[in-house]
């Protein structure tokens, strides 16, 4: 079979989806407007801005993306399709014209496991404090049962729960590195909410990450930024399956601020919100020299703290 290396790799991921799919699979698709949708799967569309299965909720830039995760077939094969090169240690070419079509991947339902709980909360909140979440706001959520410690690997476990309460969503967030993923068999279709004081607000805010959720809201009670009494939405990455179906339990909603990281990915997330039918939006970015609001949280608090100091540096001594 043979492998393939690590610069083969980089090079596949710079080939996008749409001038892959234009020269090899155009007869599958049809154009509507500004993008093309396949004539085999509806849902299934793909455009400048990348690909994007709206009934499956996955999606992407590139064309090795697509092959890997739409159209099923493995890493190396994929690769080398791309590139019309061998695999390492092989003299078996793979290309379009020898490969055997793979079937469209459908993703297997599993079951839904929460993470065990941990006694307590303890690294979660120290976790969470020196990203510089405020404490009152985290005790509200764990106290709401939207957040808690799991026992194994002290990480955050961030719930998303259907409209009788019942969790069906856990995104996991590693309290001492960059680890992060979803709980096994959960549903993409119930993000991590933070609900508004006022529950028939007509307004929500979108966020990739809970993390920068909890920073907007962080932002927001400390009066960085303007009070903000609405919906916050945390995806749990790219997908828009969460909004899409928010809407469709709170029909007053009507506006979303779409507060996606200030990055291609964000660009991607922006452009298929504003496709939801029946919704205004409107783009909140960081400011310029923060890519998240958790940026813009930490650096608005390190200049509060660096402005005090200097006051306090300036006292006349009595």
């Amino acid at each position: 079979m043979g492998w393939v290396s690590q610069n083969q790799i980089k090079r596949a991921r710079e080939v996008a989806a749409i001038d892959y799919i234009l020269k090899h699979e155009k007869d599958k698709v049809k154009q509507v407007g500004k993008e093309y949708r396949f004539l085999d799967h509806n849902s299934l569309s793909v455009s400048n801005k990348g690909w994007y299965w709206h009934s499956n909720g996955i999606g992407g830039w590139s064309a090795l993306s697509y092959l890997t995760e739409a159209r099923g077939y493995g890493l190396v094969d994929a690769v080398c399709i791309l590139l019309n090169e061998f695999p390492q240690n092989s003299s078996d070419p793979i290309t379009i014209e020898n490969h055997i079509v793979i079937q469209t991947k459908k993703a297997e339902k599993s079951t839904f496991e929460l993470p065990l709980r941990n006694q307590n909360n303890n690294r979660v909140k120290a976790y969470l404090q020196s990203r510089g979440i405020d404490t009152d706001i985290i005790m509200e959520c764990i106290n709401r049962g939207d957040l808690y410690e799991s026992r194994l690997y002290h990480n955050c476990v961030f719930i998303g729960k259907d409209e009788t309460g019942k969790a069906r969503y856990a995104g996991m967030r590693s309290t001492t590195t960059n680890f992060m993923c979803d709980s096994k068999g959960s549903d993409k279709r119930y993000g991590f909410i933070l609900p508004p004081d006022n529950p028939d607000s007509n307004e929500i805010a979108v966020f990739e990450a809970a993390i920068d959720a909890l920073s907007h809201y962080s932002l927001s009670k400390n009066g960085y930024i303007p009070q903000f009494d609405a919906w916050r939405l945390a995806l749990g990455g790219s997908n828009i399956l969460a909004l899409e179906h928010f809407l469709k339990q709170h029909p007053q909603v009507n506006h979303c601020v779409i507060c996606v990281d200030d990055d291609t990915a964000g660009e991607m997330i922006s452009a298929r919100i504003k496709t939801i039918p029946g919704i205004t939006t409107e783009r909140s970015l960081p400011t310029p020299d923060n890519k998240d609001w958790n940026d813009v949280l930490i650096e608005r608090q390190k200049t509060e703290r660096n402005k005090n100091t200097s006051w306090s540096n300036n006292e006349p001594c009595l």
